[in-house]
């Protein structure tokens, strides 16, 4: 019977004197040593001045590895880091604009957005409104929708405009979404000209 240390493993488990079962199946530098007692495998691992490390308590017997199990850990954690170092986490990102925006500050909010979308985050992008413009709230669109139109080669809408308080606001996510292309249906086929058809055509021109 072979246990993969990996895979058995979880961040925490019994070691030494708090394994509870009286019989373990016990492995040392991948060498079986069998089934044995508990106390005689605590011995054995106390000899070489490792751990005894239950990797395996739903077998029957539980699986135990001599280890050295906070060497295990550290390495174990080490390595985690290093895989969390390359995961990027998409993260909510806002850009917030007036309604009276003019068309430069529209352009750099919008160059904004594409850095935003381009490191994979989504973006929230806002219209607020002041005083009586909340009455008005057709113009926010109009701004949304003209700053959606500057980053639509580069983005999605993922929720459509909402009013939020006194913000109008749209989230796009990064990328473009492919339509489907419409199916191509082959031309119908002209149909036959039905005989009695011909022959009447046929004797009103004095075919023979």
């Amino acid at each position: 019977m072979t246990c993969s240390l990996e895979g058995a493993i979880a961040k925490e488990l019994r070691i030494n004197e708090r394994i509870l079962a009286p019989q373990l199946r016990v492995i040392r530098n991948e060498e079986q040593l069998g089934i044995i007692p508990h106390s005689e495998a605590l011995r054995l691992a106390e000899e070489v001045g490792l751990d005894l490390v239950e990797v395996a308590p739903t077998a029957n017997p539980p699986v135990c590895r001599i280890m050295d199990y906070g060497k295990y850990k550290y390495e174990q954690s080490k390595r985690d880091k290093e895989s969390r170092k390359g995961i990027k986490h998409s993260e909510l990102r806002e850009v917030r604009m007036r309604v009276k925006i003019d068309e430069h500050d529209l352009d750099f909010k919008a160059r904004t957005a594409r850095k935003l979308l381009a490191e994979g985050d989504k973006v929230k992008v806002s219209v607020m409104f002041r005083a009586r413009e909340i009455t008005h709230p057709e113009v926010g669109r109009e701004v949304l929708d003209k700053f959606v139109a500057k980053i639509r080669d580069v983005s999605t809408v993922d929720r459509a405009p909402a009013l939020e308080g006194r913000m109008l606001s749209v989230i796009v996510t990064p990328g473009v979404k492919r339509e489907r292309p419409p199916a191509v249906t082959a031309p119908a086929e002209a149909a036959p000209q039905p005989v009695a058809a011909a022959s009447a055509v046929d004797s009103a021109t004095g075919g023979s």
